[in-house]
């Protein structure tokens, strides 16, 4: 590092005497000019309008970048040599072509962002493709990537958010859901309230669902892929509520309380990424989980869904103190059959 540093000193030290002896070379035939044509009291008045124009050009290098200042230097010293109406002419031409690209270059970057909504960046269908190869296969490497579950289930599931905006639609629950467009924040909903709530409500239940695991609602990333806005908030909507969905469902957020909830969720939702998750996920399970998924934890999960109601018809924020138990009841969903057991400091199995 410090070899690298002297020599980029060096380097430095090196194009400063260079730029030093061009200016004054510059300088000299411009004072020889001067005394040729100007004799007498014009030398003075020569070598000021040279070193203004230096000076001005100096001041413009360093407002751009690494390419322009090279081109534009260039075009300075040849501009000096001739007559001082066609060089600034010539100058400010090709200043302002520069600028104009430049400017056409970030419209045309700016264009691919925030066209529908804020956040948005739009996507070709084959970078859509690539994007769900790749982040399809970041997933199965690490099912943490949260980022790259994101991506998948936005690139491949306009289909299935029609699906379930039109089961949304043909909900009184759900169309009052998708008039309002509630959000589930730190802004919207008062996790400490929560916590006051009695032992075994739907809230407070929610609320040790957030600190066993060190969770926080704002974790949720927006939607940035989705090229239909009637779809942003279906896709918004569910991902705010894959923890309400933990919390009903009674499963932690381990590997196998994770392909539960996904079996769930790919059966009521057909979201691709769902369905991924749910066929791949089970591969990372151990011996003893993969037991107890097969014999216990799949079937039930695939029943469930079945059976109970259209999860994001459900107005959560109405049910904070709803008894947890009556409230399942009210959705028709079938509680584990063999609980997983959650403790306070971390998440097991029985």
């Amino acid at each position: 590092m410090k070899k690298k540093k002297k020599k980029e000193e060096k380097n430095d030290e090196v194009e400063g005497r260079e730029e030093e002896e061009e200016e004054n070379n510059y300088r000299r035939k411009d004072g020889k000019g001067g005394r040729k044509q100007n004799e007498g009291g014009k030398k003075k008045n020569g070598f000021q309008a040279t070193n203004s124009a230096t000076e001005m050009a100096q001041t413009i290098f360093r407002k751009l970048n690494y390419c322009q200042l090279t081109r534009l230097k260039a075009q300075h010293f040849l501009a000096l040599k001739r007559k001082p109406g066609a060089s600034y002419r010539h100058l400010s031409s090709q200043t302002a072509a520069a600028d104009e690209g430049e400017t056409s270059h970030e419209q045309m970057v700016n264009r691919q962002y925030d066209t529908l909504y804020p956040g948005h960046i739009s996507t070709t269908a084959f970078q859509k493709t690539l994007l769900a190869v790749g982040s399809g296969i970041a997933c199965m490497i690490n099912p943490a990537r949260d980022d790259m579950i994101c991506a998948l289930g936005e690139t491949t599931g306009p289909m299935a958010l029609r699906y379930m905006q039109r089961k949304m639609l043909a909900d009184p629950e759900g169309r009052q859901i998708l008039e309002d467009k509630p959000l589930i924040t730190t802004d919207t909903v008062d996790v400490d309230y929560l916590g006051t709530l009695p032992e075994g409500t739907f809230g407070k239940e929610y609320w040790h669902f957030l600190e066993e695991n060190n969770f926080n609602p704002d974790a949720r990333r927006p939607v940035n892929f989705i090229d239909d806005p009637d779809l942003v908030y279906v896709m918004l909507r569910y991902r705010q509520c894959h923890d309400l969905t933990h919390t009903l469902l009674g499963m932690p957020p381990n590997m196998l309380g994770e392909v539960a909830v996904k079996w769930f969720e790919a059966i009521q939702t057909g979201l691709p990424m769902c369905v991924t998750a749910a066929l791949f996920g089970p591969l990372r399970l151990g011996p003893k989980h993969r037991q107890k998924y097969r014999n216990i934890y799949l079937q039930w999960a695939m029943r469930s869904a079945l059976r109970s109601k259209f999860l994001l018809n459900v107005y959560f924020e109405k049910h904070w103190e709803t008894d947890i138990t009556e409230l399942r009841h009210q959705l028709n969903l079938e509680p584990a059959p063999v609980p997983l057991k959650i403790s306070r400091k971390n998440t097991k199995t029985k």
